[in-house]
Parts: structure tokens; sequence; C-alpha cells
């Protein structure tokens, strides 16, 4: 885990990197760990049981924009 952690922190200061390329290369992987993240948190709360509603409102947005991006993606594991 900590290998990964060292990982985020390098990504997390190119984003800051005065070079545009560098940057936005940077907030590109950065924008992919956080879909792969909340799909992985998103699983974990449906599998304890959380809402749609209660997911949404820690990341604030509404239930049914939580429930149309994850719900299908879920359906399709069972």
């Amino acid at each position: 885990m900590s290998e990964a952690v060292s990982q985020g922190s390098q990504i997390v200061k190119a984003a800051a990197d005065p070079d545009p390329a560098t940057g936005l290369a940077a907030v590109a992987a950065l924008r992919g760990l956080v879909e792969v993240l909340e799909e992985l948190q998103v699983d974990n709360a449906r599998s304890q049981g959380w809402s749609w509603r209660d997911i949404a409102g820690l990341l604030g947005v509404s239930k049914q924009a939580m429930h149309y991006k994850h719900a299908g993606r879920l359906r399709g594991r069972c």
C-alpha cells in the first residue's frame, strides 16, 4: 500500500508541474484513479447494504446520478 501512496503523491506533485504537458497528463491519471476508487467504494458500500441516497450524499451528487452511473455495472456482476 505504501508504494501506491508514493505513486499517488508523485502524480499529485506532477499535477502542479509548470509544464502543461506534465500537469495535464497527471490530471488525466488522477481522474482515472478517482473513477477506479469510486467504483471500489460504491461496491463496498452497496455490499454492506448502503442505499444509493447514502452513497450519493457523501459524494455530493444526486441519488439518481449515482444509480445511473453504477447500477448497471453492479447488476451485470450478478
